[in-house]
């Protein structure tokens, strides 16, 4: 199993909005919030377009070979583009197949706008096999391949209507789910200071798509029983030798999987 679970956290790039509407002089709270009305205006939603949304944080999880890791990208200081480079290096060196939560439709065309707007280069991603003859039917940008792995896609049957929240899958499957923090709240906790809590929330939905991952490789055959239980354990293990909170928070509110 050589598998990279992601997500990605975001917050409006007042940087961007500034230049877009004109507003130079405007502090960032003050644009963001001309970003958030205008949205409104159009759509009834403040959910903004992907290419203006900053990316404050990438959480991921590795499964290869013996490993099993979950870390966020970079240090909490770091730049966007470090953010950013990182992600496409471990495409770069391992070819993992990629895991995600609409990544679809959210986290790979945010990373998509952000590496062109920081000029990142990542040939392995865009590979379709021109260079990489295994790469022609299977590759990480057609929708029906299963390089990346969009489980909300897949399980809704690539149908928008059928799609179901992360939080409400994970739940439903004694999972810890959404512990305190939401997408909807990074924005304010980003302007306290709080990168560090944005990128432990990042961590804990990670998990959850992990786990979720699991049960989506028995469901299909890939996993056995004993397998799936194996790899159940082996997660439950790794929380249990790590001593950060939110990830001893996660262990404790995970219940026993069926």
């Amino acid at each position: 199993m050589n598998v990279l679970v992601f997500d990605i956290e975001t917050i409006p790039d007042v940087g961007g909005g500034r230049q877009l509407l004109g507003l130079d002089g405007l502090p960032d709270s003050d644009v963001a919030s001309v970003m958030f009305h205008q949205r409104r205006q159009e759509t009834g939603s403040e959910f903004l377009k992907l290419h203006l949304h900053r990316i404050v944080a990438i959480s991921a999880i590795m499964r290869r070979g013996d490993m099993l890791k979950v870390w966020s990208l970079g240090e909490p200081e770091a730049p966007e583009q470090e953010l950013v480079q990182r992600f496409f290096d471990g495409i770069e060196r391992f070819s993992p197949t990629l895991v995600s939560w609409n990544g679809t439709n959210f986290d790979l065309p945010v990373l998509h706008y952000r590496a062109l707007l920081h000029g990142v280069m990542a040939p392995r991603y865009w590979e379709n096999g021109e260079e990489d003859q295994s790469f022609r039917y299977n590759n990480y940008l057609s929708r029906y391949h299963y390089r990346h792995i969009d489980l909300m896609d897949v399980l809704a049957g690539y149908s928008p209507r059928a799609n179901a929240p992360l939080d409400e899958i994970a739940t439903l499957l004694g999972l810890p789910g959404k512990m305190g923090m939401s997408g909807a709240k990074v924005w304010d906790n980003y302007l306290a200071g709080d990168i560090v809590g944005i990128r432990n929330y990042c961590e804990t939905d990670v998990l959850n798509t992990y786990l979720v991952f699991l049960r989506f490789e028995l469901m299909r055959g890939r996993l056995t029983r004993d397998s799936y239980q194996a790899e159940c354990q082996r997660t439950r293990a790794m929380l249990e030798g790590d001593e950060r909170p939110h990830l001893r928070e996660f262990l404790t509110h995970w219940q026993p999987a069926a």
